[in-house]
């Protein structure tokens, strides 16, 4: 698998419950989770937010008043993607607990999604889009040594 080139800017926001996650989210991890993913050369800014940033970022940009896992403001997706994600911290960790996975292994699999978003992938147009973009997350993260984050528990 040949890796693109990712130029990566990682933020932690100034709260408590973003900046825990620090020590779990190290620059060469994320990297690597990212860059997988690619099948473009990319620009990707992550941001780790509280649950306060992250509700209001869901509300001012989809009209949704919770805070969600993972959101991706896609501004460019050829020649390179250029893109930011945002993952509150809480969200992730209250759902890795959820579902019987680690952190790490929950965030491995939030920053491939976000970074599929960013290239142009879709889940919400068709089931069929839905179950494509399921099998190729699935396909990476067996390849970063993660289980199928969408096989049965």
């Amino acid at each position: 698998m040949a890796l693109h080139h990712l130029s990566l800017s990682l933020q932690f926001a100034r709260d408590a419950e973003a900046t825990a996650h620090r020590p779990l989210l190290a620059r060469h991890q994320v990297t690597r989770w990212i860059r997988h993913a690619l099948a473009v050369d990319a620009e990707i800014t992550v941001r780790i937010v509280g649950e306060a940033e992250g509700r209001r970022l869901n509300h001012e940009f989809r009209r949704k008043d919770y805070a969600t896992n993972v959101l991706t403001f896609d501004y460019q997706q050829e020649p390179i993607a250029v893109a930011d994600l945002v993952l509150c911290a809480p969200v992730v960790e209250r759902e890795a607990r959820e579902q019987g996975k680690t952190l790490a292994e929950h965030y491995a699999h939030l920053l491939v999604h976000g970074t599929l978003h960013a290239q142009g992938w879709d889940h919400e147009t068709s089931e069929q889009d839905a179950q494509e973009m399921e099998d190729y997350e699935s396909a990476i993260l067996r390849g970063l040594g993660f289980a199928d984050p969408y096989a049965a528990g």
